[in-house]
């Protein structure tokens, strides 16, 4: 178990460089020049040698793999330099944002489960009724349309006509979390029901089911106690692609609510063209992802004694 999370942090380290690597080229093949339109911000006229002044203050006149060096350095050594815009120190903003970004993902998590869990279960054990076809209608509505849309519906009609939430995050604000959470749990539960029923429907088929009915065991403690469990690997792994991109905060959502979180950092720092913002960025989201799959994998493992790691298949 050691080695394996010890080799699986090991393969986050190439992967990094290869993604920082790779953003910190694309970013200096753009055409724009992040002084110049930090200058274009402000308003003024700024002299040209004053323009090259900022560029040497933040290392913009030199070679790009000395600039990448000098980045990588840094990151090394937790330093990933300083934003080009509020001249704070990228791990402080991110430290700012990350609070908001963790709230709105726990919100939009526990909601998701609450529809998905009983909805996946109810539909598959009442398969082909009334209730299932409703279900998987409303799945398919669910899958087909896109956030900003079903932001923009829930605006109209919650916040604006009858005014029962905010439509702008704030901190004060608990309720403010309602709407942008809503949003990201009605496309990501539509997803989960769907893949909920059709793992409770692959284990309702297997023989330990039979078994268990012909004992005249209820079907009630054969879905909660036996089913339910065994489904759990199907739900771990949406949870780890949904944790995974929730923490690396959802842009639009987090942009059309105003909430203030990692996303719409990211937005900010891309519009902006702020450089070392954008790189953490990347490299937040590269990590997390690393971190949440291996999380799951132990977790596969805790479940289910059948899953076996690379290790043990040598």
């Amino acid at each position: 178990m050691h080695r394996y999370i010890i080799q699986r942090l090991l393969q986050l380290i190439p992967i990094l460089f290869g993604i920082t690597f790779l953003t910190f080229s694309l970013m200096q093949f753009t055409q724009d020049d992040a002084v110049d339109h930090l200058y274009e911000q402000s308003g003024a006229a700024i002299s040209e040698k004053v323009k090259e002044q900022k560029r040497a203050e933040l290392g913009l006149d030199q070679p790009f793999l000395v600039q990448y060096g000098h980045w990588l350095k840094g990151a090394a050594t937790g330093d990933m330099g300083r934003s080009y815009i509020s001249g704070k120190r990228v791990f402080e903003n991110f430290s700012e944002k990350l609070p908001m970004t963790v709230e709105l993902m726990l919100v939009s998590i526990a909601m998701t489960l609450l529809i998905s869990i009983p909805f996946g279960i109810l539909s598959a054990a009442r398969q082909n009724t009334m209730l299932d076809l409703c279900v998987r209608f409303l799945t398919f509505i669910g899958n087909s349309l896109p956030n900003f849309f079903v932001a923009l519906l829930l605006i109209y009609f919650l916040a604006l006509k009858l005014n029962l939430f905010p439509i702008m995050g704030s901190k004060e604000n608990a309720a403010s979390v309602f709407l942008p959470a809503l949003t990201l749990a009605i496309s990501m539960s539509a997803k989960y029901t769907r893949q909920i029923r059709a793992a409770v429907l692959e284990e309702l088929g297997k023989p330990y089911v039979a078994g268990a009915r012909s004992r005249g065991i209820s079907e009630w403690t054969i879905l909660t106690h036996s089913v339910l469990r065994s489904s759990f690997i199907t739900i771990i792994t949406l949870l780890a692609l949904s944790i995974g991109s929730l923490l690396g905060g959802t842009a639009i959502v987090e942009t059309i609510f105003m909430w203030d979180g990692v996303g719409k950092l990211a937005v900010d720092a891309i519009l902006s063209r702020d450089y070392p913002l954008i790189q953490a960025y990347v490299v937040w989201m590269s990590v997390i992802y690393v971190g949440v799959n291996l999380a799951a994998d132990l977790l596969y493992h805790a479940l289910d004694p059948r899953v076996r790691y690379e290790e043990d298949m040598k």
